[in-house]
């Protein structure tokens, strides 16, 4: 349906993309990864041609619809429902019942459909502009972090509407769980090209970091031929016999292929820095309530219990208290009534994406994270700067002229600077791209201390949650167990309508991860078995041919000492040693140029046999 081709774009020196070549076909459902920054929005707005590219082509049927999701507002009429049926198309204007669906999945009340749209927050606003894109007649869906304005139960509602959407799809999100229930392929935007895999994320990024290794250790075996060969070249450039054969390795040197060595990839890498905690339990929270009105409690007479190790995330709706509990828990709000009671040797840190409207905008990267702590020495920022992917001179770049992305990962900085018992975490992983996300996860799980979280990712919450906080059918519960526990016992509140979400990939995947594995092994056990005792045996001859040289040379030296002194006697013995060793260096010269031509054509048949076999099991 839309055809890419030789598509080039530069941002001064800075290559976006160079000859990126992708085809999106009928019913494909593409999810777009790549680090931020890498160009997903970029492409996704060429699409569009809402930017330029420099060269190349875009290509797509006659009247093919695109729907995309609109950041910017312009509401024109009185109610969300009127707004929202704006979209229907031409000979649907009176079906309104589907604009209510989608709403109604998207959590608008029957109430809130008939207000005046203007009067919502800012992430209910996206959510009507994504109303009407999911209602108008759109041949492809583009999604541009869609669920970065929805709470849990509208994106795994999204999730069943776009695994059933009949037409083309392509999707942006940090949310790898999201992202794989609802696509068929996935393109990764990857050293400015375009790779894409039929299947999930898991699957592409295998396939991946496969072919990368296979490239490195083909340049690696490139370069250690070159070596063997040049080696050659200098050792036995002045032997007149053996011209021709220095001959045909210079050759083979010019017609040897030049690999670069893959440039590195920035990515988090770093750790949450945790105090000793003695005591086993950090915090008590009492019959907590609070509101920001007297008549609207959000919280009513919660009580849970923060102990040591515990992993807690806070789940539910938008709008329902979630982030205000965690602002009572930072005392950035003081409780309606009830308490919290703090250890007192407790140390907690708070992390909420609005923060970044406090970083001074004068200020550099570094700047920032040496004043969030008096023991952060100048190295310590460095390092920590390195981490959250501002190495070299980007930890000089102003704040004023980062992202709101590269801004977060400068809150992070802030938090690894200042090691704590107990981390207060809201929805830490918006602005990451997955890669980021998996180096969030692995980093809280990994924290000695406590962690409480708001996050809408379901993946993570399988993976990190060991408690849930829970906002739903309007009321707020503790549920003492695993997000999947949840799940499978109670729950979320109407769910009736949802579909049938994909079967999990981790069997599959499993499963080919076990195969590619023996694949490899069994490769790499026959490569060794044929190839070593060949360059065993090279490493052999050039030995024995330098020993003898040595030899021969020494020898020579003598017979021209026993010439001047006419030593008849030895002249006679040393001649016959010479011939005896010139006939053996000449012996072993053609064994070597055999047994080399052998190591080399060995060595590339098992290259490509590697990488032909790879691709075989489908990665």
């Amino acid at each position: 349906m839309i055809k890419i081709s030789n598509l080039n774009k530069s941002f001064g020196n800075r290559i976006l993309f160079d000859d990126l070549n992708l085809n999106i076909n009928a019913k494909d459902k593409i999810g777009l990864v790549g680090r931020n920054g890498h160009g997903k929005t970029s492409l996704f707005k060429m699409i569009l041609n809402k930017i330029d590219y420099d060269s190349g082509s875009i290509s797509m049927p006659k009247n093919y619809r695109l729907g995309y999701l609109e950041q910017h507002i312009n509401f024109t009429c009185p109610s969300v429902l009127e707004e929202v049926c704006l979209a229907l198309p031409i000979n649907q204007e009176d079906e309104k019942w589907k604009a209510e669906k989608i709403l109604s999945g998207l959590g608008f009340s029957t109430d809130d459909m008939y207000k005046n749209p203007l009067d919502f927050s800012g992430g209910y606003k996206i959510r009507i502009n994504l109303a009407k894109v999911l209602l108008q007649d759109a041949n492809m869906l583009m999604l541009d972090e869609p669920n970065n304005y929805l709470d849990i139960v509208a994106i795994r509602w999204l999730s069943g509407f776009l695994l059933s959407w009949q037409g083309e799809l392509m999707l942006i999100t940090h949310d790898r769980n999201f992202m794989d229930a609802c696509i068929t392929h996935c393109v990764a935007i990857h050293r400015t090209k375009a790779r894409k895999v039929e299947g999930t994320t898991y699957k592409l990024y295998e396939q991946l970091a496969k072919e990368e290794e296979i490239y490195e250790k083909t340049r690696v075996n490139i370069e250690k031929k070159k070596k063997q060969t040049e080696l050659f070249i200098r050792r036995f450039r002045a032997k007149a016999r053996l011209a021709g054969m220095v001959q045909s390795r210079i050759k083979s040197l010019e017609k040897q292929e030049n690999l670069e060595e893959l440039s590195k990839i920035d990515s988090l890498d770093f750790s949450f820095s945790g105090l000793n905690f003695y005591a086993s339990k950090m915090l008590g929270v009492y019959n907590l309530s609070f509101g920001y009105t007297k008549d609207l409690p959000l919280i009513k007479k919660l009580n849970f219990d923060i102990l040591k190790n515990d992993r807690i995330c806070v789940i539910g709706k938008n709008g329902k208290g979630k982030s205000t509990l965690l602002k009572l828990l930072a005392e950035r709000l003081n409780p309606s009534d009830g308490i919290i009671k703090k250890h007192p040797d407790l140390k907690t840190i708070y992390f909420v994406q609005s923060d970044t409207a406090n970083l001074n905008p004068k200020k550099t990267v570094y700047e920032e994270i040496i004043s969030s702590s008096p023991a952060c020495l100048p190295q310590k920022a460095r390092n920590i700067a390195g981490a959250v992917m501002f190495s070299g001179d980007d930890a000089l770049k102003k704040i004023e002229i980062l992202s709101g992305g590269e801004k977060s990962r400068v809150l992070l900085g802030k938090i690894l600077a200042n090691p704590c018992h107990l981390l207060l975490l809201d929805e830490p992983t918006n602005h990451l791209d997955i890669e980021s996300c998996e180096s969030l996860v692995e980093a809280i799980n990994e924290f000695s201390g406590s962690v409480v979280m708001v996050t809408h990712n379901e993946e993570i919450l399988r993976r990190v949650a060991t408690k849930l906080i829970v906002f739903d059918r309007d009321e707020i519960s503790v549920f003492d167990g695993t997000y999947q526990d949840f799940l499978d016992t109670k729950g979320w509140e109407d769910e009736s309508g949802m579909l049938k979400r994909k079967t999990s990939t981790q069997v599959v995947l499993k499963k080919d991860r076990n195969e590619i594995k023996k694949v490899k092994a069994k490769l790499i056990q026959d490569r060794s078995k044929e190839l070593k005792p060949l360059e065993e045996k090279v490493k052999t001859i050039e030995k024995d041919i330098f020993d003898l040289e040595k030899e021969l040379n020494l020898n020579t030296q003598q017979l021209i000492i026993a010439s001047t002194e006419k030593n008849i006697a030895f002249l006679s013995e040393s001649s016959k040693l010479n011939k005896g060793l010139k006939d053996k260096i000449e012996n072993l010269y053609k064994e070597l140029d055999v047994t080399t031509k052998i190591l080399e054509q060995k060595s590339e048949y098992f290259a490509r046999l590697i990488n032909d076999s790879i691709k075989t099991i489908g990665y």
